[in-house]
């Protein structure tokens, strides 16, 4: 199936909800004006369709392998990745100085977006590689700077994140990798990690790994692990290629989805100790690497919302083709089966959860831009502090959904649906991954819980809560019966929030267990409570442009729609959610470990 991006949604919601035009204001993106990203949107679009998608199936029949230490990727990837570095997609995001365009987060996310939908697998790579430009931009020496971001940026090199061991999956306290130093400013790395996305591959030129490892006398746990690059050929002074360095991929998984996406266990010092460099100081190697981490989780939500928006098309287009059964209203013969009720129900529900979450995660991201662009301070704080909640939510929320929506799309075909030349499968085997790496669920609902309501008491929380609350006052004002409903909503769903955000700040140190048994229900209310405030949003935005007569009426009347859907299908659902996370721990905790 050929991949169409949704650019009139995304650019509905960059507008109307993003508020791209204040972004466009703020200092720095200058560049990013309405006429320019929608070029950038189309030429990406194009890019991801013609370039990209077409080789999502042939990865997935015919993926990376590995041989006698090398790995091989699928068949037009390296094309498809040079063509990719060339235009430029790499840098999207990244400054100018070093090669890049420079443009705001908002203009990216809708990108990383498309190139996800069309390749999941492929768009691994840059997505790793993104990870480590920030962590360098953040954290490197201005040697390191200088050394390898443009080769990052341009394409000709790529990045890898090295945390997990055999034995330390998301417990990073028992990392073992060891850096000895050398005396001369470099150190010798030992150890070995796996699920290493991209880890070896012969799409670039170089890879630039970023790897946790402990120094000798380092404290125990996480606070005595340091972050090192260490390159899969040193680099040498005049910037040219130098040797093989010590690091070597012994074999990669094979796995349920994302099969053309190489999957690496790397070995480090087996001939005498891979060379590293230290990033930053040493200690501070977990702090440099959640900025990675926190750049990457955001990414993997947009994968999220990305497979869904690709299984939700390859279902509409299959539910206009297949003809089976009378109309329930009654017809001369069997129609197409979009038209049977359940079938338009189940389109609906992934229509309206993709529409949510990508208006959740381009929101997230224009917050993103203004606490780094904004010049009043207070502002910046404001958002800085929304877009930190709100990462958990993107991850953890759009990845949980992406299963949802992706397994509907089976069902929407039925026993075809099960039948791997359909194409269906491959994106719920795409998608399962997706809550589990970069962080599980659960880990999103601890940071949400312990790093962002616990440690604020719930302020963050609760002020994004008023602003809900004005959405709701401008719902009411609205004569439409459409978005009484949706208020109405929208208010339970917002009442049930609060309550939960009260219950967790109050009863962490009392109960903590309870709290934590509740994590992920209280994730996913706030993804439904906040994915449909920014669907409110969006309805009342469309009602204010139909009643101007301006634009396509028909999109406007299903924005409407589809919000008025997803308020009484999923924010009819906080009530529930409310009880099981603030009653629901008894139940969840009653068994002793031997009645498991």
């Amino acid at each position: 199936m050929s991949y169409a991006a949704p650019l009139k949604d995304m650019l509905f919601v960059m507008n109307e909800l993003a508020g791209l035009s204040e972004v466009n204001a703020l200092p720095g993106c200058e560049d990013a004006s309405p006429e320019t990203v929608e070029a950038v949107l189309e030429e990406n679009a194009k890019f991801c369709a013609e370039v990209v998608a077409p080789l999502n199936v042939v990865g997935d029949k015919e993926p990376s392998y590995w041989h006698d230490g090398k790995v091989t990727t699928t068949k037009g990837f390296k094309e498809a990745f040079k063509a990719f570095g060339e235009a430029g997609w790499q840098g999207v995001q990244h400054p100018v100085e070093f090669g890049g365009q420079g443009l705001p987060k908002l203009v990216a996310t809708p990108c990383i977006e498309m190139l996800h939908s069309a390749n999941l697998s492929f768009a691994l790579c840059p997505l790793l590689t993104d990870g480590a430009i920030e962590a360098l931009m953040t954290a490197g020496s201005d040697e390191q700077k200088q050394t390898y971001l443009a080769n990052l940026i341009s394409g000709k090199w790529t990045g890898t994140m090295n945390l997990t061991e055999p034995q330390a999956g998301s417990d990073l306290a028992l990392v073992r990798t060891r850096a000895v130093p050398q005396g001369d400013g470099t150190f010798k790395i030992f150890g070995t990690k796996i699920f290493i996305t991209y880890g070896e591959h012969d799409m670039a030129e170089n890879i630039v790994h970023l790897v946790l490892a402990r120094t000798p006398n380092a404290p125990e746990g996480v606070k005595g692990i340091s972050l090192f690059i260490v390159p899969k050929f040193l680099v040498n002074a005049d910037g040219s290629l130098g040797e093989r360095n010590d690091v070597h991929c012994v074999s990669i998984e094979h796995k349920l989805g994302i099969k053309a996406s190489p999957t690496a266990v790397l070995q480090f010092g087996d001939h005498g100790g891979a060379i590293g460099t230290l990033v930053g100081e040493e200690n501070r190697g977990l702090e440099y690497m959640f900025i990675m981490m926190n750049a990457a989780r955001f990414a993997v939500g947009m994968q999220g919302i990305a497979v869904a928006e690709r299984a939700y098309q390859k279902a509409v287009q299959y539910a206009k083709e297949r003809v089976q059964s009378k109309d329930l209203a009654g017809s001369p013969g069997p129609v197409t089966i979009v038209n049977h009720p359940d079938v338009r129900r189940m389109l609906m529900s992934m229509r309206a959860q993709v529409e949510a979450a990508r208006a959740l995660s381009y929101v997230t991201a224009a917050a993103f831009d203004a606490a780094h662009h904004h010049q009043d301070d207070a502002t910046r704080k404001a958002n800085q502090a929304f877009y930190e909640y709100m990462v958990p939510i993107v991850k953890g929320w759009s990845t949980e959904m992406s299963l949802d929506v992706t397994s509907t799309g089976v069902q929407v075909h039925g026993g075809m649906g099960f039948i791997e030349e359909t194409g269906a499968a491959q994106y719920y085997r795409d998608a399962r991954i997706l809550p589990i790496y970069e962080g599980t669920t659960a880990i999103q609902a601890n940071d949400l819980v312990g790093r962002k309501t616990v440690r604020d008491g719930g302020a963050t929380a609760k002020s994004i809560l008023v602003q809900v609350r004005r959405t709701e006052e401008e719902l009411a004002a609205s004569s439409s019966a459409d978005m009484a409903a949706i208020r109405a909503r929208l208010a339970a769903g917002s009442k049930a929030l609060d309550e939960v955000v009260t219950y967790v700040a109050t009863n962490m140190k009392s109960d903590i267990k309870a709290v934590f048994a509740g994590s992920v229900p209280y994730l996913k209310l706030a993804g439904i409570v906040l994915g449909g405030w920014q669907m409110a949003r969006a309805a009342l935005a469309a009602e204010h442009k139909l009643k101007a007569g301006e634009g396509d009426a028909k999109f406007y009347q299903a924005k409407i729609a589809t919000a008025r859907f997803f308020a009484d299908h999923f924010l009819s659902q906080a009530a529930a959610y409310r009880t099981a996370i603030v009653e629901g721990s008894a139940g969840a905790l009653a068994l002793a470990e031997d009645q498991f």
